[in-house]
């Protein structure tokens, strides 16, 4: 038994503060502790002090001074290093936070200001219904210099905004996305009220805030952004206006908490990760809608480039969205029949056996198909007019050699072109006939540029679809050759306004569209009204036939074909060099790029990295790759934490596969993203 002197020589007053959701300002307790007291005795003598009979299971402890949550309860004080100086905060883990989503709409939730940003972007999807959280994080919205001092002035005046509010239950303790909400069969939840099976598109999860309604809301398209007010947001100009956007990613294995967020606020929720697994019409209505109004919003501010001929492509997708989505007609989003996965793999394995569809079976490993075709060719030289020449091409694996004709191809090649790790850029304009490839191709001091002209639709589809495969290491014989050639014939006959003219022309007059909705500023002031409706509507006779799921995935498949999709921009200094460059990193690659030309030096692919890591100290990423190649750098326009996570959040995608079902293995999602900090 210790006696009262000794036990007020060993303890102290630790001065506690208790966040009321009722009540104003924080309570302050004093309470006595000894050092070998731990987290959870704290909260109970808290409790017991405050009186005030209520649930306080999600509250937790909150260290001001040291940045960090308290939440291992079975720690002792000394443990944790509280001391009597500790000012600590006792409050909800989860507190509502405004989101923008994807289609601009923002909605207010309760979010885990605890958790680890990655498993609150889980609850968050999960109460939204969007699949496959791992794809999408939450990005600070960026202060325009312009708008600071209004922000300033109207801080007092209440948010006048308009917000879905999801905060309308409570939220049960420790929440997180439970493993195995789908069964492998993708087979319905059942509701747990009434007993019947939920729906396909909605309430995939079982304690979703979503009602029907508001599903509708995320999962269809929204009204159209009038063109005065799309004018005035923000528009980033340059890839150093990207880099400013991009450093806004938080990081994913810190709280909001320890990131400085606090209740109220407001970030972005967007897709991070453009490696879309597992797109399915049936259960992901959400997830496209989003994605669509995610790569809509791009389109319509430029933050990726596209040609006129693209432009009008996507305004008449948006305008045919736009009409589908307000029919009165109930969507279907999906034509199949509903039919298990396994039965579904099982039939598809019983046609390969019996030999059918020999199209859909792998070629013989020994046997790599091959092209071989007359193409014209130019090598961009200083102070030259473009003058194509016509050569005998052959592409064999991921190579390309061409001969001065097709007689000479038994000796041998002027050149061979080795495709694996280059940059293959569309060069297109369907309406004038000129179908080219541009290939940049990694040499020792930089890259080396080859445009390449084919004669028609279907030549540019074969050869462009095999050099997008070499680029990548793979061969034609790879299983996903026909379909990406498909993919290109349909997104040229998309494109193909000559063939939309020969139908009948639309009456302008008695057509209600306001056109200068469904494209980006630079037209509006381009063209008048009545230029940008016929435009629109000729591109429209192309597409007006699909229903509207295919409508957002063809909308989505031909923003992913364009040459900028999915890169995010840095700004970086690499070791050695004296100048500030830019880093692209997309799904696949990273691309060195000058920062006053704005065009690529040099590509690296993930498939040929060995490995990555950060030196804390100087904040430098430094990465191997094969045949000895080695870069580091260090980030200037961001903390090379943000850079570590989208490669290690990249290489981490690439191991999902179907039979992991829809669990996340989120320790190796931090191993690979986390560094050693």
């Amino acid at each position: 038994m210790t006696t009262a002197a000794e036990y007020g020589a060993t303890s102290w007053e630790l001065c506690v503060q208790v966040e009321h959701q009722y009540e104003g300002e924080p309570k302050e307790f004093n309470i006595r502790v000894t050092g070998d007291l731990h987290i959870g005795g704290l909260m109970l003598k808290l409790v017991e002090k405050i009186q005030i009979p209520q649930d306080w299971s999600d509250y937790a402890l909150w260290w001001e001074q040291k940045n960090c949550w308290l939440l291992k309860t079975h720690w002792t004080l000394d443990k944790y290093g509280v001391q009597a100086d500790a000012n600590l905060l006792y409050t909800p883990q989860h507190k509502a936070l405004r989101l923008q989503l994807p289609n601009m709409k923002t909605v207010r939730l309760k979010v885990s200001f605890s958790a680890k940003v990655f498993k609150a972007v889980t609850e968050i999807c999960k109460t939204l219904n969007i699949r496959r959280s791992e794809e999408l994080s939450l990005l600070k919205p960026l202060d325009e210099p312009q708008k600071k001092k209004k922000k300033k002035e109207k801080s007092n005046d209440p948010i006048i905004e308009d917000i879905l509010n999801l905060d309308n239950t409570a939220v049960t303790p420790g929440t997180a996305a439970s493993p195995g909400l789908y069964s492998k069969t993708m087979t319905p939840i059942y509701d747990p009220v009434n007993g019947t099976p939920a729906s396909s598109t909605m309430m995939w999860f079982s304690d979703s805030l979503l009602t029907e309604q508001n599903c509708n809301v995320l999962a269809v398209s929204q009204s159209n952004c009038p063109p005065e007010k799309l004018a005035k947001l923000y528009q980033p100009l340059s890839l150093v206006d990207k880099a400013a956007i991009n450093a806004g990613w938080l990081d994913s294995s810190r709280s909001l908490m320890e990131q400085g967020f606090q209740e109220e606020d407001k970030l972005l929720l967007r897709f991070k990760y453009f490696s879309f697994f597992d797109l399915n019409p049936k259960y992901d209505a959400v997830r496209i809608n989003q994605l669509y109004e995610q790569a809509r919003w791009a389109i319509l501010l430029e933050e990726i480039e596209c040609t006129e001929e693209e432009m009008f492509m996507f305004a008449s997708l948006q305008y045919h969205i736009s009409k589908m989505s307000k029919s009165s007609e109930p969507q279907s989003y999906s034509n199949e029949p509903d039919i298990d996965e396994v039965e579904a793999a099982l039939a598809n394995l019983e046609v390969t056996l019996d030999g059918a569809h020999s199209d859909r079976m792998l070629e013989d490993i020994t046997d790599v198909p091959k092209l071989s075709d007359y193409l014209k060719l130019f090598r961009p030289k200083k102070l030259t007019l473009r003058a194509y020449k016509e050569y005998w091409f052959v592409f064999k694996d991921t190579s390309i050699s061409y001969y001065k004709n097709m007689e000479c191809a038994r000796a041998e090649p002027i050149e061979q072109l080795h495709l694996r790790g280059c940059e293959v850029v569309p060069d297109v304009n369907v309406s004038s006939k000129k179908f080219g490839i541009k290939l940049l191709i990694p040499v020792a001091d930089g890259m080396n540029e080859i445009y390449l002209r084919c004669e028609n639709e279907n030549q540019y589809a074969k050869w462009m679809a095999a050099c997008m495969l070499a680029s990548k290491g793979k061969t034609m014989a790879y299983s996903s050759y026909r379909t990406e050639v498909r993919n290109i014939q349909s997104f040229l006959k998309m494109k193909d306004l000559n063939s939309a003219q020969a139908q009948a022309a639309p009456n302008l007059e008695a057509m209600e569209m306001n056109s200068e909705c469904f494209v980006s500023p630079r037209y509006v002031k381009k063209y008048k009204n009545k230029q940008l409706t016929a435009r629109i509507l000729e591109a429209h006779q192309n597409v007006s036939q699909m229903s509207l799921v295919e409508a957002k995935m063809r909308f989505i498949q031909a923003w992913q074909s364009l040459p900028e999709f999915g890169i995010k921009y840095y700004i970086v200094r690499f070791r050695g060099c004296k100048k500030d460059e830019l880093l692209g990193i997309s799904y696949n690659r990273l691309i060195r790029i000058d920062m006053s030309t704005c065009l690529p030096i040099i590509t690296w692919r993930f498939s040929n990295m060995k490995q990555w890591n950060v030196n804390w100290e100087i904040r430098q990423v430094a990465i191997e790759f094969d045949q000895n190649v080695s870069i580091a750098f260090a980030c200037l326009s961001c903390d090379c934490k943000i850079v570590h996570e989208y490669i290690g959040g990249y290489i981490f995608l690439s191991t999902r596969s179907k039979d992991q079902n829809e669990t996340l293995d989120e320790e190796l999602f931090h191993k690979l993203t986390g560094g050693q900090d």
